[in-house]
């Protein structure tokens, strides 16, 4: 999403960048719903720092604290410490991962729900490629596609000689979930499917037919915001 077209090479600022990749006007457009967590963090960043633009700092910050729940756990004093914050910025996003707890705390109805690949996406993929290691990670679905957790189930070399579909499932049988959601991140930034992405797939979906769970697909997350839909490639899926 972002280019290196500005001034001197350096990264363009949001001004700069296509009216349609613009954070703000995707709000306007899309909804809120369909941004992901970098995009809402640069709304509420709205500038970046010399050098870099609002969206590879909001990036950076995800990554640095590992996505939002690190983030929402950092101290005033961490987040000032970090280049291109201010005190009145960092106000801007404790306030505001504040809000969102009080929202839940007082609708725990309102719930993300599943209707696309682009909605998992959307979801997980800005917390995920930022990460250096692979993560597994399944999202437990109720019968109206709604996501009633997201589940961290590997870190590390997930393949077929590791992932047991046991422990995938383990997290949906006692939230009693209707489906899950597998997806897992490639830290290079290629989400193309290797063969062993394959095969865990195909493992986890006889699984779950057995379990009267469904594995409604498996997501591969990529750098750039790019993924891939194993159900929609058709790949470990029959």
């Amino acid at each position: 999403m972002v280019a290196t077209n500005g001034v001197n090479g350096a990264e363009p600022t949001v001004r700069e960048m296509p009216t349609e990749e613009r954070p703000r006007e995707r709000l306007a457009h899309y909804g809120p719903r369909q941004l992901n967590n970098t995009e809402l963090i640069a709304i509420l960043l709205r500038t970046g720092s010399a050098g870099e633009n609002v969206i590879s700092q909001s990036n950076r910050l995800l990554s640095r604290f590992n996505g939002l729940r690190g983030l929402g756990k950092a101290s005033f004093a961490e987040l000032c410490a970090e280049k291109g914050l201010s005190e009145a910025k960092t106000c801007q996003i404790l306030a505001a991962l504040e809000l969102g707890r009080r929202f839940v705390s007082l609708a725990p109805e309102e719930r993300a729900v599943i209707n696309c690949p682009e909605d998992v996406a959307n979801l997980l993929s800005a917390e995920m490629a930022g990460f250096e290691q692979e993560h597994l990670r399944v999202l437990l679905l109720n019968t109206r596609n709604e996501v009633m957790n997201v589940e961290e189930i590997y870190i590390g070399n997930v393949n077929s000689s590791v992932v047991r579909p046991a422990e995938v499932f383990r997290p949906g049988i006692r939230a009693n979930a209707t489906s899950l959601i597998a997806v897992h991140n490639h830290p290079s930034g290629d989400p193309t499917p290797s063969g062993a992405d394959v095969s865990i797939t195909r493992d986890l979906a006889d699984a779950g037919k057995l379990l009267g769970m469904e594995l409604l697909d498996h997501l591969v997350i990529g750098g750039g915001q790019r993924y891939v839909s194993m159900k929609e490639a058709r790949l470990g899926f029959s």
